[in-house]
C-alpha cells in the first residue's frame, strides 16, 4: 500500500485523488510517478496507462467513467441479492429438519456468523476443540505482523496438543519474511505450501467443522458442520496441496525458464486472458504496483516496447506452452 494512502471505496474518493484527477483532466495526462500517491485512481479506472509510453497516464472521461462506476454499484447490489437468495435456498431443508429436531442451535449444519467478533469467537472455539488436524487456505500476500502475533498462541497451543497444521498460501507469500519467521517460531507438525492462485479463505478443523467467508469484506462467514460439505472442502484442500510448491519446512525453489520467472509466467497467462492490472494483482495476491513492475520486466525480457504489443510478444514467445 502506498505510504499515507488509505484504501477506500469509489463513493469515498479521497481528496488527493480528486485533486489529481481534476489536474489530469485539465492537463490531459500525468506521469506515473506523480500518480503513485493516489493508486485509487488507477484501481477505479479513472486513470489509464498510455499504451505507447507507460510512463504517462491519461484520464478517463467523466462521462465514460460514471456509467461504468454506477454499473459497479448495481453489480454489488445484485451480488448481495443473489447471496441472500442462495442462503435462503440453502436454509430451506434445514429449517424443515429443525422443526422436528431437539438439537441445540449451536449444532446446526450451517450457522451464519455476522460480524468479526462472532466469527473470531467461533474460530477460537474450533481451534481449542481441535485435536487432530487444521487445514487453512490463506489467499493474498503477506499477513501483518500484528495478525501473526495474535494467531501465534492459538496455533502453538493446537500444535502442542499433537495437531498437525497445513497452510496453503499464494506464491507472493514466499517473499514475506514475517510469514516465514512465523513458521520458524512454531514448535510442532506445521507445513506450508504456495500456489499462484488459491480459493477464498478456508479453515477446516478435524474434518468436523469448516469456516468460509460469506461476504466480500469477510464480515460475514459460514460455520459448516454438514459432513458432505466438510469432506468436499477437505478433499479440495488436499488436491490443491499436492499441486503446490513447498515453502516450509523445506523450501522448493521456483526455477526460471529463458529468463521468465514463474510469477511472470502466471502474469503472462492472465494478460493473454485480457485482465487489467488491478484484476491480475487481485488474482495473484499482490498489490497493483508490484504487478506492474513484473509486467514491465516481462515486457523488457520479451522485447515488447508497449503494453499493446505485449500480448502478441507473449503468444509468439511460447512461454505459456512451456509451463
Amino acid at each position: 500500500m502506498t505510504s499515507g494512502h488509505v484504501p477506500h471505496t469509489i463513493e469515498q474518493l479521497c481528496e488527493p485523488g480528486l485533486a489529481v484527477y481534476a489536474r489530469t483532466l485539465r492537463e490531459g495526462r500525468i506521469s506515473s510517478a506523480e500518480a503513485e500517491q493516489t493508486p485509487c485512481l488507477i484501481d477505479f479506472g479513472l486513470l489509464h496507462p498510455d499504451p505507447d509510453d507507460m510512463r504517462w497516464l491519461h484520464p478517463t472521461a467523466p462521462a465514460a467513467a460514471l456509467p461504468r462506476l454506477l454499473r459497479t454499484f448495481e453489480d454489488r447490489v445484485e451480488e448481495q441479492q443473489q447471496l441472500g437468495t442462495r442462503l435462503a435456498s440453502a436454509f430451506e431443508p434445514f429449517v424443515a429438519l429443525d422443526a422436528g429436531a431437539d438439537a441445540a442451535g449451536d449444532t446446526a449444519p450451517i450457522i451464519v456468523l455476522d460480524g468479526l467478533e462472532r466469527i473470531n469467537a467461533a474460530i477460537d472455539r474450533a481451534m481449542r476443540d481441535s485435536t487432530e488436524e487444521f487445514l487453512a487456505i490463506q489467499p493474498g500476500g503477506t499477513r501483518p505482523p500484528e495478525t501473526l502475533a495474535e494467531a501465534f498462541p492459538r496455533d502453538q497451543a493446537m500444535l502442542s496438543r499433537g495437531c498437525r497444521m497445513r497452510t496453503l498460501y499464494q506464491h507472493t507469500t514466499r517473499h514475506a519474511m514475517p510469514v516465514v519467521g512465523y513458521f520458524e517460531q512454531l514448535d510442532g507438525d506445521a507445513e506450508a505450501r504456495t500456489l499462484d492462485e488459491v480459493t477464498e479463505r478456508l479453515f477446516v478443523f478435524d474434518r468436523t467443522v469448516a469456516f468460509i467467508p460469506a461476504s466480500e469484506d469477510r464480515s460475514v462467514a459460514l460455520e459448516l458442520r454438514h459432513p458432505a460439505l466438510i469432506e468436499y472442502f477437505a478433499t479440495t484442500f488436499w488436491r490443491l496441496w499436492r499441486l503446490a510448491t513447498p515453502m516450509w519446512p523445506q523450501t522448493a525453489l521456483q526455477p526460471s525458464e529463458n529468463g521468465i520467472t514463474p510469477r511472470q509466467r502466471a502474469i503472462a497467462t492472465l494478460l493473454v486472458e485480457g485482465l487489467t492490472d488491478a484484476e491480475i494483482a487481485s488474482r495473484l495476491g499482490m498489490n497493483i504496483r508490484t504487478a506492474r513492475v513484473h509486467i514491465a520486466k516481462l515486457a523488457s525480457t520479451l522485447g515488447s516496447r508497449s503494453r499493446a504489443q505485449l500480448g502478441f510478444a507473449i503468444s509468439r514467445s511460447g512461454i505459456l506452452s512451456a509451463s
